[in-house]
């Protein structure tokens, strides 16, 4: 198995690159829809559009490259185990991790404007929707850099 998986270890990097763009895509997409449902109209017709786009768009997109992040990260990390030795590795998995909570967090909030909740403010989701952006900044640049090697 370990033998296979070196073997396609780009492959496996290529397709973890692109589950990484499809889930920041929905990571920082979904907070501008929250930022749009606080000035929609309870109960009207755009709330409920942006209710069906924010579920789907976790359910379809969001949901499932985050489990392909983590999917092919694992079996990178079983095809090149000498990553864990690496110091800018472990800041990177720390900040995938933040960003694997925020991630819940999201999901948590949908669940709330689903229930006709207003859960925190429009400036706060505006604020929030930063963070994921500069952590896929310093990820990248850990990544491709390998700083502290």
């Amino acid at each position: 198995m370990i033998d296979f998986l070196a073997a396609h270890y780009l492959w496996l990097k290529a397709f973890h690159i692109i589950a990484v763009i499809f889930w920041m895509a929905g990571m920082l997409y979904l907070p501008r829809l929250f930022v749009y449902h606080h000035t929609a109209e309870a109960g009207g017709e755009l709330e409920g559009s942006l209710l069906i786009q924010e579920r789907n768009l976790l359910k379809i997109i969001v949901n499932p490259a985050m489990i392909a992040v983590w999917t092919l990260a694992v079996l990178m990390l079983i095809a090149n185990p000498g990553l864990f030795s690496a110091g800018w590795f472990h800041i990177k998995l720390l900040l995938v991790v933040v960003l694997s909570g925020i991630h819940g967090y999201y999901a948590g909030a949908q669940k709330k404007f689903a229930r006709g909740e207003r859960p925190r403010t429009e400036r706060f989701w505006r604020i929030l929707n930063e963070g994921p952006a500069l952590m896929v900044v310093a990820i990248v640049l850990l990544a491709i850099l390998k700083p502290f090697a």
